[in-house]
């Protein structure tokens, strides 16, 4: 693995460094580099998306580990580091440019090179990908299998957050439903270089079956929803032209949906 020397070294060799407009804080504790991608799992030809490889640090630990890696990168002068330092490396795949279409889908370059296969998402996600990009992948990409990542804490809390809290929102009930989530471990600035301005959290989780579950319809519907939060359901519904199931208390407020309640909600709306 790269030392923070070598990752500086390799940025200084080329004139650069790391650029907080793109989010890039590189993860420099190899300890915690190995624990997350052994969270992953990942192996022998299996393969692996990394969102943001950065200078390659982890992308040299998941391809030493026999995996096969596609790493989408958006900076283009990292893009040129990346070839030259993975140019002898056949199970290595740069995507360039940004993973996200939009703040709802992948790149279509990104999909046509995952194909129809099962992959993981194991990354150091820059902090303005992370909820967009696992939104994206959990409700439309079931062939990604499982996510290892590390991303703001904020975010982490708001994917493993319980109904009725602060940070309870329509990206909590999406990742519960279609996720089995834990916090692997909180991090602080010091494990990163340029230290962020916040701490961060690795995350783990496993893809649960959902065949019967429309997470695109659901995640528009509690999105919808949660912009009145602190309004009783029914309320809420009626603004919004929902139709409430029976069994579904009124006056419960819309932050406290349980995400039982919540498939339930979106399954009556197509009644």
């Amino acid at each position: 693995m790269q030392t923070l020397s070598e990752i500086r070294t390799l940025l200084n060799e080329r004139g650069l460094r790391p650029r907080r407009s793109l989010g890039q804080n590189f993860l420099v504790d190899h300890n915690l580099l190995k624990q997350l991608v052994d969270a992953s799992g990942a192996g022998d030809n299996d393969l692996v998306l990394e969102v943001g490889p950065g200078t390659g640090t982890m992308t040299e630990e998941i391809l030493d580990r026999g995996c096969r890696v596609i790493a989408c990168e958006l900076d283009t002068d990292l893009c040129s580091l990346l070839r030259d330092h993975f140019e002898t490396r056949p199970n290595f795949t740069l995507i360039e440019g940004d993973c996200l279409a939009s703040k709802r889908s992948l790149s279509p370059v990104l999909i046509e090179a995952l194909g129809d296969e099962p992959f993981r998402l194991v990354a150091n996600l820059p902090y303005g990908a992370g909820t967009p990009l696992l939104l994206a992948l959990m409700t439309q990409h079931p062939a990604c299998e499982s996510v290892h990542v590390t991303l703001q804490k904020e975010v982490g809390e708001r994917l493993l957050a319980e109904p009725g809290t602060d940070a309870y929102g329509s990206i909590s009930i999406i990742a519960q439903v279609s996720m089995d989530l834990r916090c692997v471990k909180t991090l602080d600035p010091g494990c990163f270089w340029p230290r962020p301005k916040v701490d961060s959290m690795m995350v783990s989780g496993q893809r649960k079956q959902t065949n019967e579950i429309d997470l695109v319809k659901l995640a528009q519907m509690c999105q919808t929803l949660f912009t009145q939060r602190r309004k009783q359901v029914g309320r809420a519904c009626a603004n919004l032209g929902l139709t409430l199931p029976e069994g579904i208390d009124p006056s419960m407020r819309v932050n406290e949906l349980s995400a039982e309640v919540a498939i339930g909600l979106s399954l009556a709306q197509s009644v």
